[in-house]
């Protein structure tokens, strides 16, 4: 196993939710990615690694940087005309096809890295430094 971390700061709210988590509210959002493989690369550079750590590091990181200081919201939640106006405000946002839950966003990381070719394991994101959840094993 190799396991790396990144994070980003973001907002999101729960759409059609009986509590706090309705409101626009933010995070520091911390992503673990651990990834396996049986066999060790054989020579070359990179002779003794299951993956460059760098590599591996580097393509969380910019998955994370995608999310950071962005509003996060699903699609059809907000009002065409809220959109328009924070945008025309000149707010970063990020709209996406599931609820943006800690539990949504490992299984949306996974499947990102996966199909960028990694061999995940599993992916753990934090909501809070306490809480989170995982997708995979």
């Amino acid at each position: 196993y190799l396991k790396t971390s990144a994070c980003f700061d973001s907002a999101h709210f729960l759409h059609g939710y009986n509590g706090k988590c309705a409101n626009i509210h933010g995070h520091h959002w911390v992503v673990e990615v651990k990834i396996s493989g049986d066999k060790l690369q054989k020579s070359g550079e990179k002779r003794g690694m299951l993956l460059d750590f760098g590599d591996f590091k580097q393509t969380v990181k910019e998955l994370a940087e995608g999310f950071d200081h962005k509003l996060i919201y699903e699609k059809n939640t907000l009002k065409p005309v809220t959109v328009a106006a924070l945008k025309e405000e000149g707010f970063s946002m990020i709209e996406t096809d599931f609820r943006p839950t800690a539990e949504n966003f490992a299984a949306h990381i996974y499947a990102e890295l996966c199909n960028k070719g990694l061999p995940v394991s599993c992916v753990e994101v934090y909501e809070t430094p306490k809480n989170c959840a995982v997708y995979g094993e």
